[in-house]
């Protein structure tokens, strides 16, 4: 771009102004869907003017059932050259070959995918929910990918299809959402006491490191008890603030990220979360106060308990019985692994067929 930066405009809001204002009249008369979603800092509405430095800019999917070569070259004679003062289309970064930053060069590509639905879903999700949605695809699907396909906005949609794909992926059913709690609070269990051990034998280190991790896992139980799916790293902490447990919880994993007694804070944190669990009705309420850890002088929740009374509510025998593993995210969190969507589908099915 060589002329001064345009003012800031969040992403979705120029994704719908180059759908209504260039995209839109292009299209009459062609059944279509025009959406913004996916990737990227703007699907979730959490872009700022930091994002446009690379990858950000105007930009949508069109999904139709045909004709995609012919629409595809029509956007790219027809379209203007900006939109809202931002440069519509992109060039590689020669910096970054992997990136893609907005430029006025004729040699520039348009920011408008034109894509089959069931195409796309297969590569964002590893199957067609047109097909239905059964229990290896919702636990072989890292969650950032299920929030970026039910986030973001549809701006059109004759075709329905798109919207039947957002609404078949909203949320878990309830006994997948039971068995990914469940496995939620047993990642906590075993590690809850750690951080009391690491503190006896003057391991301060090792108990910040322990502790980090437990505030973590408690922050994505308190997504899923809210049904948000939860995001990578990046996200996190802006995406748990935005719930209603931020206000009760939040400040008490802040405590204990800096205390000098992260145990009894962490403990609270415990109390608060389970409170929560119990007022969803998923599973028998237990007792949320904390307690020691056998003989030792350090509380703890016992959180495998609300494993267990989640688990035992589950219908499903595959999900009751087997491992109590999760989601792919809840045990892999490795950024390569999670975009290898066919490998992933592999391992949680060994998981599912382990347990059967």
């Amino acid at each position: 771009m060589n002329d001064p930066t345009p003012r800031f405009l969040p992403g979705l809001e120029l994704s719908r102004a180059l759908y209504e204002e260039a995209v839109s009249p292009l299209l009459q008369g062609i059944p279509h869907a025009a959406a913004l979603l996916g990737p990227g800092s703007e699907v979730p509405g959490l872009d700022t003017e930091r994002s446009t430095d690379h990858g950000w800019g105007p930009r949508l999917q069109i999904f139709v059932d045909r004709n995609h070569r012919r629409i595809d070259d029509l956007l790219g004679r027809s379209l203007p050259g900006r939109i809202r003062g931002w440069p519509t289309r992109f060039l590689p970064d020669p910096d970054d070959p992997g990136n893609r930053m907005l430029t006025d060069s004729p040699e520039g590509r348009h920011g408008v995918d034109v894509v089959d639905p069931r195409t796309w879903s297969v590569e964002r999700l590893g199957f067609d929910p047109g097909h239905g949605v059964r229990t290896i695809d919702w636990l072989a699907v890292p969650t950032q990918r299920l929030a970026e396909v039910t986030g973001g906005a549809v701006f059109h949609d004759d075709l329905g299809e798109i919207t039947r794909i957002r609404h078949a992926l909203e949320w878990y059913p309830d006994d997948l959402w039971r068995y990914v709690l469940a496995c939620q609070w047993r990642r906590i269990a075993q590690e809850e006491a750690f951080v009391g051990r690491c503190a006896e034998v003057g391991d301060g280190l090792g108990e910040r490191v322990v502790t980090a991790r437990l505030v973590r896992d408690l922050m994505r139980l308190c997504l899923l008890l809210e049904r948000r799916y939860p995001p990578y790293s990046k996200w996190l902490g802006t995406v748990f603030a935005s719930l209603d447990a931020a206000v009760e919880v939040g400040p008490v994993l802040e405590r204990a990220l800096t205390s000098a007694r992260p145990a009894t804070d962490l403990a609270e944190a415990y109390r608060r979360v389970a409170e929560r669990q119990n007022r969803t009705g998923l599973a028998t309420p237990l007792s949320p106060e904390p307690r020691p850890f056998h003989s030792r002088p350090y509380p703890v929740l016992d959180a495998g308990r609300f494993t267990e009374a989640l688990l035992a509510r589950i219908e499903d025998p595959a999900l009751r019985d087997g491992v109590p593993v999760g989601a792919v995210d809840q045990y892999i969190d490795g950024t390569d692994a999670l975009a290898r969507l066919g490998p992933l589908r592999d391992l949680a099915g060994r998981f599912l067929e382990e347990g059967g």
